[in-house]
């Protein structure tokens, strides 16, 4: 199952499709199946519950919003009273807006209890086994090609920057499940000449518990069983600890080796300047610079719901949130076990954080690719210019194998992507200006 999701599917260099990572294909056809809205899905806000033979339109979104005031007005009794209107029109099983509203409504009624329970990321506190976890993530990857275009992007990059390196050093910030590095540790092996010595440091936010380098050591050995299979020689380090408390010394960093640093959307995971004094932010990115990567690969999460104050983070995250619901409603069948996973363990424990936690608990802190840009700026690197070619190339395949609605554009030399219009991720490639 892993080896289906994560490994490109086409021995024939020339394949566009052998490039990505890897399609899940249906039938003969490369394309999705579902390239267009399941049949009665709808992406509307509001629904129709009929009640003998009246018919009720309820406006989910508004219930919603007008939930969210009761709560940051401490009007338990209101908020209470929305909540079992809410409860009674959305379901985890329902359409997009009626899923966004059960997710939704668990957040708010966590954040009405007052328990301010810290609620991890889901890679840190994930209930779901790793075959649940592929699934889920072998649906995303087939119906939406934000994680795809991007492993695309960084990987070619990649590819090109280290054609004649002997020795190779990846330097990962956020590794997770290492979803991206089958399919490079392929692509590298078949390179003319033999493929280079790869060295990667795997860094993640601790686990809560005992073991709080386990999900990222296991990690280490799927793909120190890649590297086997495919010859090449590999060696692999794990660093489980809070960012910003890394230092140079911790990486091993070897001049003679090519070195790369990425960090593909999880930044937004470290503390902001509103939480502490010194931003962790900043002092990860002093320690990319001391590193002097020959690229810092730097995706972002395109987000506006890191307001300090509650109604209008509620807000922009509905908005935000609504845009993947709608997303999946429109490309995969509801009742699709798959698609109920990740919106459980993605866009779910992403928004109950959002909405019910504050202070240091509350991790999901996204910022715009232009405050990111202004922020790297500010550390002292310089920004890399865009792959034309490649970005062509990721425009066709996203036109011939996705729904429409995807979008991918191109701002300063950031590549970005989103859906009806609305950025979601962006990504972009940095150098250390040197001193």
């Amino acid at each position: 199952m892993y080896d289906e999701v994560v490994l490109c599917k086409c021995e024939n260099n020339k394949s566009t499709v052998c490039l990505i990572h890897g399609y899940v294909q249906n039938g003969s056809s490369g394309k999705l199946q579902q390239n267009g809205q399941p049949k009665g899905s709808s992406s509307a806000t509001t629904r129709s519950r009929r009640k003998g033979k009246k018919s009720e339109v309820v406006d989910l979104w508004t219930l919603l919003t007008l939930c969210a005031q009761a709560v940051a007005n401490y009007d338990q009794r209101t908020a209470n009273d929305f909540l079992k209107q809410i409860r009674q029109h959305s379901s985890p099983f329902g359409d997009g807006i009626q899923r966004l509203a059960h997710y939704f409504a668990n957040g708010l009624e966590v954040r009405l209890a007052g328990t301010r329970t810290p609620v991890q990321t889901h890679l840190a506190s994930s209930r779901a086994s790793a075959a649940e976890v592929l699934q889920a993530y072998k649906v995303y990857v087939s119906s939406c090609p934000f994680n795809r275009m991007t492993f695309f992007m960084a990987n070619r990059m990649i590819l090109k920057l280290a054609e004649k390196a002997t020795r190779l050093h990846i330097v990962d910030f956020g590794i997770g499940y290492g979803f991206q590095w089958p399919c490079l540790i392929q692509r590298i092996s078949k390179r003319p000449g033999g493929p280079p010595k790869i060295r990667m440091t795997a860094i993640e936010f601790p686990q809560p518990g005992f073991k709080p380098a386990e999900r990222v050591e296991e990690t280490g050995h799927r793909l120190k069983c890649y590297s086997q299979r495919f010859g090449v020689p590999f060696e692999y380090n794990t660093i489980a600890q809070k960012w910003q408390n890394i230092q140079l010394e911790d990486l091993k960093i070897d001049r003679e080796e090519m070195t790369v640093v990425i960090c593909l959307y999880r930044m937004r995971n470290l503390p902001d300047d509103t939480v502490v004094i010194n931003s962790p932010r900043d002092a990860v990115l002093e320690l990319i610079k001391k590193i002097n990567p020959d690229i810092f690969i730097h995706g972002v999460v395109n987000g506006t719901y890191n307001a300090p104050f509650f109604l209008p983070r509620f807000r922009e995250a509905l908005f935000h949130f609504s845009t993947f619901f709608d997303m999946f409603e429109s490309t995969v069948p509801r009742e699709d076990q798959g698609r109920m996973i990740f919106e459980r363990e993605i866009y779910g424990k992403d928004a109950m954080n959002v909405i019910a936690c504050e202070g240091i608990e509350r991790v999901e802190r996204p910022e715009t690719y232009k405050q990111w840009q202004a922020r790297n700026l500010r550390a002292g690197f310089k920004q890399l210019e865009l792959d034309k070619d490649i970005l062509k190339t990721i425009r066709t395949l996203v036109k011939s194998n996705f729904h429409p609605d995807f979008v991918i554009d191109e701002a300063g030399e950031w590549m970005l992507q989103g859906w009806k219009g609305r950025l979601a991720y962006a990504l972009s490639f940095w150098k250390p200006v040197k001193d």
